[in-house]
């Protein structure tokens, strides 16, 4: 059950997520290939503004988008509908931003 808002504000959270994937795949892969510590990756992150902000979008878009796609895949397997669908997709969205700002918190705040 996707109606065209639900259809375009997965495909909008898709296009976000793209270049912030490609981001934080080539940081990774920097932070590997320079030997960096666990210690002095977050001595960069922490008490940064921009990783903050880059990380809770990252966060916000991811969630959207796979609350969304789940919801799909909850009308179409277990036949959920209305209110019932409506509040496991929310749910879900909830719990995903949650634990992702809790991530991004840890990472870039304390």
């Amino acid at each position: 059950m996707l109606d065209l808002r639900l259809y375009m504000m997965q495909r909008l959270s898709a296009m976000f997520m793209a270049p912030f994937v490609l981001v934080h795949i080539a940081v990774m892969v920097y932070a590997i290939q320079g030997g960096l510590s666990t210690e002095e990756i977050l001595g960069r992150t922490q008490g940064s503004v921009f990783w903050f902000l880059f990380y809770a979008t990252f966060v916000i878009a991811v969630s959207v988008h796979s609350a969304i796609g789940l919801r799909v895949i909850a009308h179409e397997m277990l036949k959920l509908n209305g209110l019932t669908l409506s509040v496991l997709t929310w749910g879900i969205c909830l719990v995903l931003l949650f634990t992702g700002g809790r991530a991004v918190t840890a990472v870039t705040l304390l």
